[in-house]
Order: structure tokens, then sequence, then C-alpha cells
């Protein structure tokens, strides 16, 4: 398992995953199958010549592939081609390749793993922290960390109730409150610690993980009592939650006589 939920591993190799939690099953991204079980060199045009035949041979296959929006290498969310377990196992009986048993296990056992989950969320958080460990992160950095999903759970859980939506909007405000406390925005904060496509929070050190959450708990309390509706109030109630944060940042580094912003990155944690 990856630091992102959203990509499973097998063999070392990036599958990205979509869990539909109405349906309780996971997506797959078909062309991430599609280059593992092939070994193909080209194998969008492997899977396009593939999903051609299905059609032609009027397979029930071709008519289950939907598509989703996965990120893709280059950071961005892009349309892709997915399908359900079911379908997958189905496709791969099409794709003939040694890896194709190994994968079938490995499918089961993401999808075991994730029912799991659901019936017992303690096993998502066991798994997290043995990741964690393995990447070598200390026991105070991981606890922290978890205590912030939390944290960042409960303030998306409030936005939704607000009515702001999943991905500019949240990425607005949540970009509102980190300039509050840490004077810099998320991109600018990505930059100082050399990072790209990586998870800013993963990269930050205990103090700024703490100071983050506090930015963030507080907005979800006074989000709660002042009842914001709009991007714009949310606004301003995103930015008094940052300044919360900011205040016990500026004390910190009163007393200190040190910055509490960190250019070290996750290298640096571990």
């Amino acid at each position: 398992m990856t630091k992102d939920q959203n990509i499973a591993l097998f063999n070392q190799k990036k599958v990205r995953r979509h869990w539909d939690a109405e349906k309780e099953e996971w997506y797959f991204s078909v062309i991430d199958v599609v280059a593992i079980l092939s070994e193909n060199a080209r194998p969008r045009k492997y899977w396009n010549d593939l999903k051609s035949k299905l059609q032609k041979e009027g397979s029930e296959v071709s008519d289950k592939i939907g598509q989703l929006k996965l990120t893709s290498t280059d950071g961005k969310k892009r349309t892709t081609d997915v399908a359900n377990t079911e379908t997958i196992l189905r496709l791969i009986q099409s794709i003939p390749s040694p890896k194709a048993e190994p994968f079938k296990l490995w499918l089961a056992q993401v999808g075991y793993e994730r029912l799991e989950e659901t019936a017992d969320p303690e096993q998502s958080i066991d798994r997290a922290m043995k990741t964690y460990l393995q990447k070598g992160y200390s026991k105070n950095w991981i606890n922290q960390r978890l205590q912030s999903i939390k944290v960042r759970k409960e303030l998306t859980d409030e936005w939704q109730e607000r009515g702001m939506k999943v991905g500019k909007e949240f990425a607005i405000l949540s970009d509102e409150i980190t300039k509050a406390w840490a004077n810099r925005t998320i991109k600018d904060y990505k930059k100082l610690k050399g990072l790209k496509t990586e998870n800013l929070r993963d990269n930050m050190s205990t103090l700024e993980l703490v100071l983050n959450m506090l930015a963030e708990a507080s907005t979800t309390e006074i989000s709660k009592k002042k009842v914001p509706q709009g991007l714009r109030q949310n606004r301003r109630v995103a930015h008094e939650g940052g300044t919360v944060a900011k205040v016990a940042r500026t004390e910190i580094e009163r007393q200190t006589g040190q910055s509490v912003i960190s250019a070290e990155n996750a290298k640096a944690l571990q």
C-alpha cells in the first residue's frame, strides 16, 4: 500500500483505483492493469486494440468498462477507463500472461482488505502505521500524522455540510488556511520543500503538522459556530481558522528564535 489510498502496488507497479462507497467496491485503472499483464511497450495501443477486438466479439467486458478521472503521472486528473474487480478478472482472461494468476490473488486481497477496513476502521490505521514505519518515520511523527488525518476528515465533512465541492473549492479553502498560518500558499510551501506531486503533510515536521492541525481544527469549530454560506464566507472562516495557528506559530518562533516553517522534506524527517 502506498501513502495514497487511491494507489495500490502489485510487484512494485502502481495500479490506480477508486473506492465507490455506495457500491462498496473498487474500480481499477484498466490501462495500469493492461500495462502490468501485457508487459507491452505501448500499453495504451495494446488496450485500444484489445478493446476493439472485444467489442467486435460482442464481449460483455467492453460494455462494463466505465470512465473516471484519476491522477496521471503528471499529477493532473485525467479521464481513464476503469473497471470493477469482476470485470478486471474477465479482462485478465483475454490477456495471455504468466502474471495472470498472481494478479487474481492480488485483486482478491486488495478487495478483502478494504472490506475489512469498512467493518473495522482500526485496521486501516494499523496498516497506515506499518507503512510509515517501513518508510522510516518516527513513532511520534506517525502518531501526529494519523491524528492529522482525523482532523482533516472532520474539516472536509464540515465543508461538505456547508455545500463546498470536493476538488477546486476544497483546494481554495485549504490554500486559504495555509496562507493564513504559514504565510505561503500550498504551492509555495511545496516548492520550499522541493516537492512536486508528493503529499505536503507527509513532508512536514512534527511541529508543522501540529500547527496545521490546529489551523484545520479551528476552522472546523468556527464553521460549526458561524455556519458560513457560499465560497466567500467559507474562505473567510478558513482564514480565521488559519490565523489561530498563526498566533501560536508566532509565539513559538519568538520563544525559540527560529522559524517553524522548514525546508526539510520526508528524506530529512526519516
